[in-house]
């Protein structure tokens, strides 16, 4: 399985020649030419994980793409039919499993309202929380794709998150809102939660891909 991170929190994955594709939002940029999609899976509502132009984007050269998302992204996309999922059930399509987790995103302020969120865990390989911190429940994480910078979080919180989940390896999602300098604080605390758990530690940055 290759893993590609592109800008903010989407992430590209690779396995059987077929691509899978997670939260195509507004902080990333235009993603062009992508070819054997087979699943997009929208963590939750929100325009840093998905806009309808995005989605257009990739449907238009993809077919038979099935785009699984929580019950609102189901119904705040239009056009485009969302396999409404929830904590706890298993989908499998074309070359992946995917085993779902959590249920709400992390509170913002007390005056925003919480909506539907999942993680996802993509072929008993990788784990991505969308905006939470939700620990799957009797999993043995290989990778994480930790929070790095959010409205929600402090770094204290994703290191903690990191230390709990103990994955084998992580590197850092969701940090197109932070600065070059702030990208490396988190990276270097990040990194050393992760080592001390006896994981690998990987600093992508938006074009970097894993293999794993």
């Amino acid at each position: 399985m290759r893993i590609t991170k592109l800008e903010h929190a989407t992430l590209v994955v690779e396995e059987g020649g077929h691509r899978l594709v997670i939260d195509p939002g507004s902080l990333t940029n235009p993603i062009l030419g992508l070819e054997g999609v087979q699943v997009i899976v929208i963590t939750h509502e929100h325009a840093d994980h998905w806009t309808a132009d995005q989605l257009r984007r990739i449907l238009e050269i993809n077919r038979n793409v099935v785009v699984f998302g929580p019950e609102g992204v189901a119904k705040a996309v239009e056009g485009v039919d969302v396999v409404a999922v929830h904590a706890g059930e298993t989908h499998d399509y074309g070359d992946f499993v995917l085993k779902f987790f959590g249920g709400r995103h992390a509170v913002i302020h007390p005056s925003i309202p919480v909506v539907d969120n999942i993680g996802v865990l993509v072929n008993n390989r990788l784990y991505y929380p969308g905006d939470s911190f939700t620990i799957p429940e009797d999993v043995v994480v290989e990778t994480l794709a930790a929070p790095a910078g959010a409205p929600w979080m402090k770094i204290s919180e994703a290191m903690d998150y990191v230390t709990a989940v103990a994955p084998k390896r992580a590197f850092p999602t969701h940090d197109g809102v932070l600065s070059a300098a702030g990208k490396a604080l988190a990276n270097d605390r990040l990194r050393a939660v992760t080592e001390a758990a006896g994981g690998q530690y990987y600093p992508l940055h938006s074009g970097d891909w894993i293999d794993v």
